[in-house]
């Protein structure tokens, strides 16, 4: 970790040397998922309701997925991006270094003016939880806190899957955009809301569900059921990341060298 966290100060000294192109990146960050929110209010505005979830509790779930995705794209964005560094060979300076490949990939690159997204998402988590009637106990607020942590590394063990394919693939492939962009975006709304086959899949394939369903429902009181169990379905869906890191680890051992 020591190392992770060496690679995060260098960029970030790095990035501020040109402070006006990182603050105005960073502005323009904050307006893309409001712009998002904003459809999601004047939606609630002319239908009142979806499904039996009212406004602020769309935008709970809204402000945590979104916190999760930034966060994740923020230190994650190595592995995003990390097909430029098969096609220029870079990938082999990795393999001699006598570090774990996870930790180098992970600190080749951050993108910090995501901090704009984030700020713009715990401004509209603050202002859910304002508006929500919730009886706060120690279980509820550990099970908020672990369903922020579970969904980055949901978003994250899905960047490392995408990064995997690059192995065979060597280009990154669009079709990941599914599971990132468009989890993101169908994440945001409770699963009930979707046909059935849609919620099994986000649920117990891509666990987005063990993010925002099923604990949101018992932190609204939205449920009945066991407190233990709705603590542990983010724990749950963070285990997501353990076959992703096997994943990548298979295809490392299959990865061919340029040969520069």
């Amino acid at each position: 970790m020591h190392l992770y966290f060496r690679y995060l100060l260098i960029l970030l000294k790095s990035q501020m040397q040109y402070r006006t192109s990182f603050f105005l990146l960073s502005f323009g960050q904050f307006f893309i998922p409001f712009a998002v929110f904003a459809g999601l209010y004047f939606m609630f505005e002319r239908f009142g309701q979806i499904k039996g979830w009212e406004f602020f509790e769309v935008a709970l779930c809204f402000a945590i997925i979104h916190i999760a995705f930034s966060v994740s794209e923020c230190f994650a964005r190595g592995f995003d991006s990390f097909s430029s560094l098969i096609v220029n060979g870079e990938f082999d300076r990795l393999l001699v270094r006598p570090r774990n490949t996870v930790v180098q990939v992970l600190g080749s690159k951050f993108e910090f003016t995501r901090v704009g997204r984030l700020l713009q998402s715990t401004s509209v988590l603050v202002w859910a939880l304002m508006n929500l009637s919730i009886n706060w106990d120690v279980i509820k607020v550990l099970t908020l806190i672990f369903m922020t942590i579970s969904g980055v590394l949901i978003f994250v063990g899905i960047y490392i899957l995408a990064a995997t394919m690059c192995f065979w693939t060597v280009q990154g492939l669009e079709v990941a955009n599914i599971f990132t962009d468009g989890g993101r975006e169908m994440a945001q709304y409770p699963l009930n809301i979707y046909q059935k086959w849609v919620t099994k899949f986000f649920t117990y394939v891509i666990p987005f569900g063990t993010v925002n369903y099923l604990p949101l429902n018992y932190i609204l009181g939205k449920s009945d059921g066991n407190d233990l169990l709705y603590l542990l379905t983010p724990v749950i869906g963070s285990l997501f990341i353990l076959p992703c890191l096997i994943v990548w680890k298979i295809g490392v051992r299959h990865y061919r060298s340029t040969g520069s």
